[in-house]
């Protein structure tokens, strides 16, 4: 994948991530995690890392301790996360939802690498934040182990990507108090899962996200993601659906909003350039969807990311 304009900030972080997996061959060196802390405070009440992981199907998965409420954004690759509250695939845009004091397993079955922006809460922090957002007691521990990538949480994905990617500064305190807020509600509403697909089921989709990820502007229908996953296309829109939580038609769109947020926050490109680069067919299909998405049209976007950053 080019990093190039037209791909944008989140198009340049999933190139990075491919850059550390090919460094990591040469190498020949295990997989494995890697991560650096970009802001915390209140007392450290809140903290917040950016984490690449270079672990594939051939690295032994790692089992750990959530020592704080966690709230991870995915913003490339896909990884398996296994909790006592399931076990769930985690795609861009989607949130890993973390526990004080739960034991978890990560790992890479069917393609190597992720890269993750995680804010970590103090639990004291945390419950607070979760009782100012309305939810209280037992309600304030996460009942999933993930969002899907949803609608709502779209500008808050965007904003940790171009964060991330130090192309702009990101009021990052705001930023997990939205983020915490946000993600306590949603999972206060989201369905339980189902029974959990057999790994071949989530080889497939795996293997569709990825292709989505690498060219979220291409033309991709159901029938083709579902012939190259081997499957009928009614079977592959219900696994497909079922392991990320939307279907692939929501999935190839959030995407390319997505890109296109980060692109309108942190490029001058005009309008028209970020849409047809992002797959749609014309600035008005463009303009709507966003809108729908983010709640503002593309350019009063761009106007408030600026105001926001401070450039």
């Amino acid at each position: 994948m080019l990093p190039g304009p037209r791909r944008g900030v989140l198009g340049k972080i999933a190139a990075d991530l491919e850059q550390s997996l090919r460094d990591r061959d040469l190498r020949g060196t295990p997989g494995g995690q890697r991560g650096r802390w970009i802001a915390g405070g209140d007392g450290w009440g809140w903290a917040v890392a950016d984490v690449v992981c270079t672990s594939g199907p051939g690295d032994r998965s790692f089992e750990e301790q959530h020592s704080r409420t966690s709230i991870a954004v995915v913003l490339a690759g896909t990884f398996q996360y296994r909790s006592g509250r399931g076990r769930v695939m985690l795609t861009p845009g989607s949130l890993l939802l973390g526990n004080s004091g739960d034991r978890f397993e990560c790992g890479h079955e069917h393609a190597p690498g992720d890269r993750c922006v995680a804010f970590h809460f103090s639990s004291e922090y945390f419950d607070r934040l979760a009782a100012d957002a309305g939810v209280r007691g037992n309600e304030q521990r996460f009942r999933g182990a993930k969002l899907p990538p949803m609608r709502d949480l779209s500008p808050l994905v965007a904003r940790a990507a171009i964060g991330a990617g130090g192309v702009a500064d990101v009021a990052w305190e705001e930023l997990a108090i939205h983020l915490a807020a946000t993600a306590v509600r949603l999972d206060a509403n989201v369905s339980a899962p189902r029974r959990a697909p057999s790994s071949a089921a989530v080889a497939r989709v795996t293997e569709s996200v990825r292709a989505i990820e690498r060219s979220p502007e291409s033309r991709l229908t159901v029938a083709q993601l579902a012939a190259e996953a081997r499957q009928s296309p009614f079977h592959y829109l219900r696994t497909f659906e079922q392991l990320t939580g939307v279907t692939p038609h929501q999935f190839i769109l959030r995407t390319r909003l997505r890109h296109a947020a980060a692109r309108l926050a942190t490029e001058d490109a005009k309008v028209i350039d970020i849409a047809l680069d992002a797959g749609f067919n014309d600035v008005s299909t463009f303009n709507r969807a966003f809108r729908a998405e983010f709640g503002t049209a593309p350019r009063a976007y761009r106007s408030g990311t600026i105001a926001i950053h401070g450039a």
